[in-house]
């Protein structure tokens, strides 16, 4: 009896056995057993096809392979045939006449194919004995090594399952068991998480390459990673999802380099047998990259890839909502988990990329599959951007911001000018961070702000429902802004904690009559969000918020957006609450306003809910005031409006009216309108020119302020401007839509040099219109400080003058001016990096004007029960 061996594709770990007289024999009935154990009627039923198909492709590979092998091999390709066979003739009543009709056309067909093959001298076999060597069976089936004639092995990358003829045995059970949990499943999707590659061919001839991957499924390319410029080993980091409906066709990943106009140069390519994965685990792995046309290593890539079965009612969903890359981007739509606000502020020491010596600089960036592209700044090496870009985290996708700078060209490819990265999962979450990050392949650093806020999970440690205060941490931050530590960490002014609960009477933006609306809490640059309630108009976000106070005369501005599904937003409702107007611990609502601040928001009375804690030390606040006010850099560009400029008209008029009723008082003391007056004041100018002394200009200040406090004090009681509601005109609106249908009606017949005219008189009118308001909100300054407006403010200024007033009456002033003269001349060499300034301004610029009042104005909130 002559034994033969095969391990089947569909069974692998099956071994089958016949013999020429096999239904005579007890090895017969050994072999009828072992058959049905292992084989079921459905199994034959679902794999009967693709056996036919082996059957044909092994039968034309045996033929070639029979010609150069030897009388081993062939018999290994006749034991393989006869196994094929036993596996069709399964379903057939008369078992034992279709094995032996099957067996023996099988043999006497290999007889005839094999006429020169030495036969053993004794019984007619292989040289191999009845029992082959499980070492010399044929791989071309189930992956393994394959050997060339050399006799070395190469590995093959179908299948990673190698072994001998013990691991066949023992991982039968296994592999049968994987196929069927594999074929109960209709439908799968791959996760596949691009790391990076390594030690790639370089094709270009600065030595690198700009390489990207394509992943290919059946000959058809699924999904194509990004571009990583001038390196050999790239970091895509990316996530895809790719839908699969065989998971024994293997996925196919080839690696190009990027050649601009040209074709792309092929580096190498690698398979991944998807039947080896184990369902819902991911499994990382390196991928040796192959390339046919050439010898040696090509390099690898590493890969994380988890094999993900679905339902029939998923594949329904997913096949309903459009093309494979749509359905990646709309599953990863629904499942960000954070967003990602970033900043992009300036960039300094770029390259030179022009031959003027300067660049055309823009951004990218990129972050998963979103990506965003910066305005461009012409000529110059210091750009300064100020634009602001919302984008999303996912829980499975991509944590690392990529940031490539580009040099403009309007003729040619646009230059790159160098790169970074930015790894998100190392930063704290709900806070802002200031990021100076220096470029790589190239010049220069890019400077931005980054947030990681609008959380999902319940987990987070914003969220308020699970918020545990903890008493140590609330003992330490008071001392750390105690007076006694004034002079340790003197930039930190304070610490503002602030809850947000809940909102109400918020508008419709939705077509269903609902809102999707998510909380912004902005302190200056500082900047964090809530997550997004949806299909609701009373939203309950319950989050509270830390924000570190580097100025006590910042604003917190809370602004209510609607989300849509492209993640743009829709205003809803906004208010300005100045710092010095916290009440610590109060629970309130404060009513929205709109857009201009100046009228209630659009809604049944929209208003939120909040409550904040503020601790911060005055000392270091009144420091502080005389220095610097941090910028904000998403402020929007103050542009030419009509009503803005009669406006800042109007204010200068207001206050030319008192100077002018001052002037024509002393004119008429001068022309003796009133003898008794002209006589009172020609007295007390002579007395004061004859004592006078310089300590006594603070003095005559201090009776200014005196006056301001008791009147605010008199009429503190009779003003009630929080329950007036403030309607705003429209001109705004009107003068834009105005200006817009002129550019559109004479926009055709306009040649471009009489456009860049009027675009140039614009810019001057814009200039004009801020210099008038600038002087306007000067004077109005200097004219609330006298009032009391801000206490703090206006005391401070009676602290400081009341000081000078004493300096000035003990010591002679040619020492002050000299002490001064020092000061200033010393000021750049003791501090190299300060900024210059006024002091008396920047005190100024914390006053707010008579605008900024109308915008901190408190609406009046509808009344609610339930607080």
């Amino acid at each position: 009896m002559k034994r033969k061996w095969r391990r089947t594709k569909n069974s692998p770990s099956l071994i089958h056995l016949a013999g020429k007289d096999s239904e005579k024999t007890p090895e017969h009935r050994s072999l009828h057993g072992t058959l049905l154990r292992h084989f079921s009627k459905s199994a034959i039923d679902l794999t009967r096809s693709r056996d036919r198909s082996n059957d044909r492709a092994g039968t034309g590979e045996d033929e070639a392979r029979a010609e150069s092998s030897d009388r081993s091999e062939a018999s290994v390709h006749t034991h393989s045939h006869l196994a094929e066979k036993v596996a069709l003739a399964q379903k057939t009543h008369g078992f034992l006449n279709t094995l032996r009709h099957r067996f023996q056309k099988s043999h006497s067909r290999d007889r005839e194919r094999e006429p020169s093959s030495p036969r053993d001298p004794v019984n007619g076999s292989s040289r191999t004995g009845s029992v082959p060597d499980v070492s010399q069976k044929d791989h071309s089936d189930h992956g393994g090594e394959s050997s060339d004639p050399s006799g070395s092995t190469t590995p093959s990358t179908k299948s990673p399952r190698k072994g001998s003829e013990g691991r066949l045995n023992g991982e039968a059970g296994q592999d049968s068991a994987q196929h069927a949990a594999l074929r109960q499943h209709e439908f799968f999707v791959v996760d596949v998480y691009l790391k990076h590659g390594r030690n790639l061919p370089a094709m270009d001839n600065s030595g690198t390459s700009d390489p990207y991957v394509k992943f290919k499924l059946g000959g058809k390319v699924v999904c194509k990673s990004k571009i990583v410029y001038k390196t050999l080993n790239p970091l895509w980091d990316e996530w895809f999802q790719i839908p699969i409906d065989d998971p024994y066709v293997p996925l196919q990943i080839k690696v190009y380099d990027h050649d601009w106009g040209m074709n792309d140069d092929f580096m190498g390519e690698a398979e991944l047998d998807l039947s080896t994965l184990e369902p819902n685990r991911e499994q990382e792995m390196t991928l040796n990259l192959s390339d046919s046309a050439k010898s040696g290593e090509q390099g690898s890539i590493t890969l994380a890839a988890n094999l993900v079965p679905k339902s029939k009612e998923e594949r329904e969903q997913l096949a309903g909502a459009g093309s494979r890359s749509t359905d990646s981007k709309k599953l990863k739509n629904q499942q960000w988990s954070s967003v990602v606000t970033i900043v992009l502020v300036e960039a300094k020491d770029l390259m030179a990329m022009d031959s003027e010596g300067t660049s055309d600089p823009y951004v990218k960036l990129r972050l998963g599959a979103e990506k965003y592209k910066s305005k461009v700044q012409d000529r110059t090496l210091t750009p300064r951007w100020l634009e602001q870009f919302d984008m999303h985290l996912f829980d499975s996708g991509s944590q690392i911001l990529e940031i490539e700078v580009f040099d403009h060209d309007a003729r040619s490819k646009d230059d790159f000018m160098g790169k970074t990265t930015v790894d998100i999962s190392k930063l704290e979450r709900e806070k802002t961070h200031r990021l100076w990050c220096e470029l790589e392949d190239g010049a220069g650093s890019v400077f931005i702000l980054l947030t990681v806020s609008g959380m999902t999970n319940v987990e987070t440690i914003s969220d308020l429902l699970t918020y545990q205060e903890d008493p140590e941490q609330v003992d330490t931050i008071r001392k750390q802004f105690n007076l006694r530590n004034t002079l340790k960490q003197v930039k930190e002014v304070g610490h503002l904690t602030v809850k947000v609960f809940k909102a109400m009477g918020l508008a419709s933006a939705d077509i269903g009559g609902k809102s999707d609306p998510f909380c912004v809490l902005e302190l200056v640059n500082s900047r964090l969000q809530t997550q997004t309630e949806y299909k609701t108009l009373s939203p309950q976000w319950n989050k509270i918020f830390f924000f570190n106070v580097k100025d006590i005369h910042s604003v917190l501005e809370v602004t209510v957006y609607d989300e849509d599904k492209d993640h743009k937003v829709e205003f809803l409702g906004k208010v300005s609450i100045p710092l010095l107007k916290i009440r610590p611990g109060e629970r309130r609502w404060y009513a929205l306003k709109d857009k201009k601040l100046l009228g209630r928001a659009k809604g049944n009375n929209p208003q939120v809910m909040l409550e904040m804690d503020l601790v911060w030390n005055p000392a270091r606040a009144a420091i502080r005031t005389f220095n610097p006010r941090e910028e904000k850099y998403t402020r929007p560009e103050l542009k030419f409006k009509r009503a803005v400029f009669i406006r800042n008209v109007n204010r200068l008029k207001e206050m030319g009216a008192g100077f002018a009723e001052g002037a024509k008082f002393i004119k008429s003391i001068f022309d003796w309108e009133s003898k008794p007056r002209t006589i009172a004041a020609f007295f007390a100018f002579m007395l004061g020119a004859y004592s006078f002394e310089l300590y006594m200009a603070p003095v005559a200040l201090l009776v200014v302020f005196f006056k301001g406090w008791v009147v605010n004090l008199v009429t503190a009681g009779f003003r009630s401007a929080d329950d007036d509601d403030y309607v705003a005109d429209d001109d705004d609106e009107d003068d834009d839509k105005d200006k817009a249908k002129d550019k559109k009606s004479s926009g055709d017949d306009e040649k471009k040099s009489l456009k860049e005219k009027l675009m140039a008189v614009q810019e001057v009118t814009a200039m004009v219109q801020n210099i008038l308001g600038y002087i306007a909100s000067l004077g109005e300054c200097v004219q609330n400080t006298f009032n009391f407006t801000v206490p703090f403010l206006s005391w401070l200024a009676v602290l400081v003058l009341s000081v000078v007033a004493v300096v000035l009456y003990n010591v002679p002033i040619r020492y002050l001016v000299m002490l001064f003269g020092v000061h200033k001349f010393s000021k750049k060499l003791l501090r190299p990096n300060a900024i210059p300034n006024n002091e008396l301004l920047d005190f100024l610029s914390r006053v707010p004007d008579n605008d900024q009042l109308r915008q901190f104005r408190e609406l009046r909130p509808a009344q609610v029960t339930d607080l």
